[in-house]
């Protein structure tokens, strides 16, 4: 597992078009789903609109706190303890100990499916890996060491570095500045439609992950960035 606090020693350049691939990390490697998931029988029918709508105001929180100012930010960890709450207070769920669960569930995320493999696969290539996150270095290490994958990247990047959230443009530039590469030489991978936006702005390459087959949204498609199906053929991106 990279520590967060240390700095990034890249790998010398390889020739290729593109050194490093970056991810995000929630609900991109990481299913945010999951926390929900495995306490779905204790929530009853309203488990999968719970689901949804923390995510919804776990990142409503995110960008209102970015829009107010520095003064106003708190960690994501904060953002999603709050979002749950009141997503819980709304759906009449009242049991502190099934509250604190999903909570804590959250820190420890399950991975889609292909990650391993698609990881490893990357790793084989000599491809540096990152994360670049919302979520605070805690957050990370805890969620990738628990899904078996930290040893498979090689550079956490927290928005904490820089007190703002995404799309603030200088959580894309922690990548540069990190990594020691321009964003042109590597490949942004999100299935968040905005933050793959965001960072298509920043200069970097970029794959959308659209597991559920959305419509194309910010012109992403007529920009040529490749819409997947999972993340199984992200190696098969590399130039």
């Amino acid at each position: 597992m990279p520590d967060p606090s240390e700095p990034w020693r890249p790998l010398p350049p390889t020739g290729r078009e593109a050194d490093a691939v970056v991810f995000d990390a929630y609900g991109t490697l990481l299913d945010i789903h999951s926390a929900v998931a495995r306490h779905a029988e204790r929530l009853g029918p309203d488990a999968s609109a719970i689901s949804r709508e923390w995510r919804v105001k776990q990142l409503e929180y995110s960008w209102v706190r970015t829009l107010t100012g520095a003064a106003h930010h708190r960690d994501f960890m904060a953002c999603t303890r709050d979002a749950l709450h009141y997503v819980c207070a709304r759906h009449g769920v009242d049991d502190p100990a099934l509250i604190a669960d999903l909570l804590d569930a959250y820190r420890l995320l399950g991975t889609y499916a292909e990650v391993p493999a698609m990881l490893r696969a990357l790793r084989a290539r000599r491809v540096t890996t990152a994360v670049l996150s919302n979520g605070t270095p805690m957050m990370l290490a805890d969620a990738l060491g628990h899904a078996g994958i930290g040893t498979l990247i090689d550079a956490l990047l927290s928005v904490e570095a820089v007190g703002t959230f995404k799309p603030d443009p200088r959580v894309y530039a922690l990548a540069e500045k990190r990594l020691g590469l321009p964003a042109s030489r590597m490949i942004f991978v999100s299935a968040n439609p905005w933050d793959t936006q965001a960072a298509l702005a920043a200069g970097f390459r970029c794959l959308r992950v659209n597991r559920d087959g959305a419509p194309d949204e910010y012109g992403l498609a007529a920009a040529g960035v490749p819409s997947l199906p999972d993340l199984s053929s992200v190696p098969d991106h590399l130039p």
